[in-house]
């Protein structure tokens, strides 16, 4: 018997941290997919908020590949506290394309690159992207949130230990 679609939903919950702006920044994914959870996280020693919320949804997307029960088109709800990253994805990111990656006001888009793949990744799955308030309770959002912070901690001890 095959699956249908919403036997195979994707849920992926998504935040960044950072300590400072530009600081230690973590990223933290918690994503249930086909009754299996799976909880990442990772972090860079200098970066901003911004990269690590784009981070944190492009790690996410690219840990699908490696789960066995999910395919390319699967439906996938991607949730996130951060309204740059939804309205980003979903709205600003056509009007940089045909631009040429400029803003409205014909600057450079911030973190081009990192923009650019997540547009890749997404295109390889049915993506609906959700902004939830962060730090309200929502159960996904405060895993995502927790291991962002793991993330940052993690990168902390990283730089503590090599000076």
């Amino acid at each position: 018997m095959q699956q249908t679609n919403q036997a195979r939903l994707i849920e992926i919950f998504t935040d960044g941290a950072c300590k400072g702006n530009p600081g230690v920044g973590g990223w933290g994914v918690y994503l249930r997919a086909n009754g299996e959870i799976r909880e990442l996280f990772g972090g860079e020693v200098m970066t901003t908020n911004n990269r690590m919320e784009l981070l944190a949804a492009i790690r996410a997307l690219q840990s699908l590949k490696a789960m066995p029960t999910v395919k390319p088109g699967d439906p996938v709800q991607l949730h996130t506290d951060s309204q740059y990253v939804q309205k980003g994805i979903s709205e600003w990111i056509h009007g940089w394309k045909k631009r040429g990656w400029l803003t409205a006001d014909k600057k450079p888009v911030k973190n081009e690159a990192l923009w650019k793949q997540l547009d890749q990744l997404s295109q390889q799955y049915q993506v609906e992207w959700f902004w939830v308030r962060g730090h309200s309770g929502h159960d996904g959002n405060e895993q995502a949130d927790r291991l962002a912070n793991l993330g940052a901690e993690s990168m902390l001890t990283q730089a503590n230990s090599l000076s």
